[in-house]
Formats: structure tokens, sequence, C-alpha cells
């Protein structure tokens, strides 16, 4: 196995980066077969959330698979290099295990212990599985990440209480209002983020709830499913006027909601404040708009800090799900090691059986006056010798696979058995 994890995430790159530096749902497929055409990299999935944009890949060299995607990177996102090149992290074999089952259990997320991430990571390896970039090299790896972060949310309380971005979102914008019972809430995307928000709404007591959405039929579906109210993207300007609260979190790639867009609102509500959440990546409303009177606008950086501040109780369960993690980056090594050398195994077993044949077969003239019984015992005779001169270099293969020695004895067998 020779696995890569770069990419860069709400830890290491500022918002502003981030939004830069990001791939939409309709670009996807293309990213991933320009990745897999690069010189160092054979399979690929891509993870890109709000949150991350990650690229998983099994790889002929490091620091070459490392310089095909910061260069693939730059292209996609038509970013120079040099612009985010010192925010990028780099994980390699055992490592970039560990980071994708911690990204899988929830470990990584703005929110710690969200459940979303989950979904996107299958998402992701779907979709990679889809376009014939991730075969048998990486997607084990992603299956299992996905066995993993079931298991930590399962056997431990990391996802107890606020256990998405979006609840966090709504959350957020309760404790700034004081509650959102009566309130007035627009929320504008019906994907993922908005759908989360929209049933967080819910059960918090809200007057009215208005859902905008580029797809006018989404919009329709989501807001029957809450007895909500469905808006045209064309009715922004009036809804907006009307609402308390506007969350948004769209797949859009450029702004959606411009600074004079709130200013012209703003001057219809008498005075009226009007607080935005905007968990979007890149962001849907213009940051300019905070500096409009009676306007608070919150971003992902503000989400952060929100959650960072409630993570105490989940945080307790951070050493058990390390142990988990630690647990099951040991079992999948084993599997992926034993699965390495199996057609080394299968190949030495069956040299060994051609040449018992062989050697039956060139005896069969001083062996043809046998009776059957006799002709048996010969045969488990000549399988039990072979068997039992195998059985010792067989285990020591599989027990030392994935390590250097188990690389020795493999070269040993194939040059020794011309395999």
């Amino acid at each position: 196995m020779s696995l890569v994890a770069i990419g860069l995430n709400h830890r290491t790159a500022p918002l502003d980066l981030l939004e830069r530096v990001t791939i939409g749902d309709a670009d996807l497929p293309k990213a991933l077969h320009s990745l897999q055409a690069r010189p160092h990299l054979n399979e690929v999935v891509v993870l890109s959330t709000c949150n991350r944009i990650e690229v998983y890949a099994d790889v002929e060299k490091f620091h070459g698979a490392y310089q095909d995607i910061r260069d693939a990177l730059s292209e996609l996102c038509h970013v120079m290099p040099e612009d985010f090149a010192h925010h990028l992290y780099a994980h390699y074999d055992t490592d970039a295990v560990r980071h994708v089952f911690g990204v899988a259990s929830g470990l990584d997320s703005a929110v710690l212990g969200e459940h979303e991430v989950l979904g996107q990571v299958r998402r992701a390896w779907d979709l990679a599985h889809a376009e014939g970039v991730a075969g048998s090299s990486i997607s084990p790896l992603f299956r299992h990440a996905l066995e993993v972060g079931k298991r930590v949310r399962t056997e431990t309380s990391i996802g107890r209480h606020i256990t998405s971005v979006s609840q966090a979102a709504v959350e957020m914008a309760s404790q700034r209002l004081g509650g959102l019972e009566g309130r007035s809430v627009l929320v504008l995307g019906a994907g993922e983020m908005g759908e989360g928000m929209v049933v967080a709404l819910a059960n918090a007591g809200v007057a009215r709830t208005a859902i905008a959405n580029r797809t006018w039929q989404n919009a329709l579906d989501l807001a029957a499913r809450v007895a909500g109210e469905a808006v045209r993207m064309s009715d922004l300007p009036g809804a907006l006027a009307r609402a308390d609260l506007l969350l948004t979190s769209t797949g859009a790639t450029s702004m959606i909601v411009e600074s004079s867009d709130v200013a012209d609102v703003m001057a219809q509500r008498a005075g009226r404040p009007l607080l935005i959440v905007d968990i979007a990546v890149p962001r849907d409303v213009d940051p300019a708009a905070a500096r409009l009177d009676g306007v608070t606008l919150l971003d992902m950086d503000d989400l952060k800090a929100f959650a960072d501040a409630g993570v105490r109780e989940r945080q307790r369960e951070v050493a058990a799900v390390r142990t988990i993690i630690d647990d099951e980056i040991e079992r999948f090594l084993a599997y992926t090691s034993a699965r390495e050398v199996a057609p080394l195994v299968s190949a030495l077993h069956e040299r060994a059986e051609q040449i018992r044949i062989a050697e039956l077969e060139r005896l069969a003239p001083k062996l043809a006056g046998l009776d059957e019984r006799s002709r048996n015992a010969v045969e488990a005779l000549t399988k039990g010798i072979v068997g039992k001169l195998l059985h010792d270099p067989t285990v020591r293969l599989k027990d030392a696979a994935g390590t250097p020695r188990g690389e020795r004895l493999a070269d040993t067998l194939s040059d020794l058995f011309e395999l």
C-alpha cells in the first residue's frame, strides 16, 4: 500500500482561502479524471466539503504525488500554488489511514463528532468508484473508514447533543436571537446542509420557515416536508425583508447575495435588525454586508468558535474514539498485508503443485501396478509432504507482510521459485 492524503481544511487554512480552493459537485468528475491522469497517481478519491478539500490517492512516489496533487488543485481551482501550498497537510501510508478514519469519526470536523461527514465520505467514494478512478487499492480503505465511523458513533458518545454543522448553525442563531420561537426564518439552499437546518428549525418553534433554492422543485419538496413555504429566487428580496433570520448554505461557486442586495432589504425593514448565518464555502453572502447598520453576519469561522465553546463534554470521548481508530488501523493493515501477499502465496502453492503432479506423472509407469487404495495413499502422502514444506514459509511471509523483512522474503521466494 502506498497511500497519500493531501489537502487543506478549516484547521490549516483561513476561510477566504478555503473558499477559493474548492471544487463544486458539478466539477468533481472532471477533477477526478484530471487527477488520475497525473503520472504518479493511480487511484483517487476527492473529499470536498464546506470544511475541507482533500485528495486521497494510491501513488507511485510520495514526492511526485504531492507535486501532482498540488499542481492539479492549482489548475482546477485557478489558484497559484504559492497561495495555498504552505497550508497543505500531507499524510502517508499509515498516517493517511489514521487521518481518513479520524475524518469519518468526526474528530477532524468543525463540530466535533458531527455525523454529516460520514455521508460526505461515502458520497466521495461512491462518485470516485462510479467514475472508475477508485478500485481495488483505495476502495478497501474507504469501506473500512465507513465501518470505523459507524462503530465510533455506536460505541461512544462523541456525537451526543449537537451532531451536525447544520444543527450547530441553528443553535448558534438561536443563541444570538435569544431563541427562535415566533421568528420568521428564510433558508437559502435545499441541499444536505439546507435540509439539515430546516429539520433543526422544525423543533425550534419558529413561526414561519421559507425555503429558497435554485431548483424550484427541491424547494417545494423540502417545504412540504416541514409545512414551510417555498420561495422562488426571483422573490428572494421580498422574503428576506420579512425574515428575522437568514440561514444559507448552497453549493454555488459565487456569491448569491451581494452587499447592495442586503442594503436594499434593510431600507425596507424600518430599523428591524437582520441576522445572517452563512455556512457556505464559498460564501453565499458578501462579507461586506456585515458593515451595514442592523446586520449581523456570521460565517464558518464564527460557527467553529461556537462549536469549540460547547465541546468539553464530547471532548472526553476523544480518547475512546482514538482507541477505536488504533484498533481499526491494526485490523485494516493486517487485512491489506495479507491481501498483498495472497497472490504470491497462491503462486508458490501452485508452483509446488505443478512439480508434485509432474513427478507423479514421471513415475506413473512404476506406480501402474498399484491398486486404488495404494494410489490414494501416494496422492495423500505427496500432498502432505508439499503442504508441510510450504507451511512455515507461508506463515512467515504472511506475518512479515507490509514490513521491509516481508518484502525481502517475497523477493527471495519469487527468485527461488521463479514466481
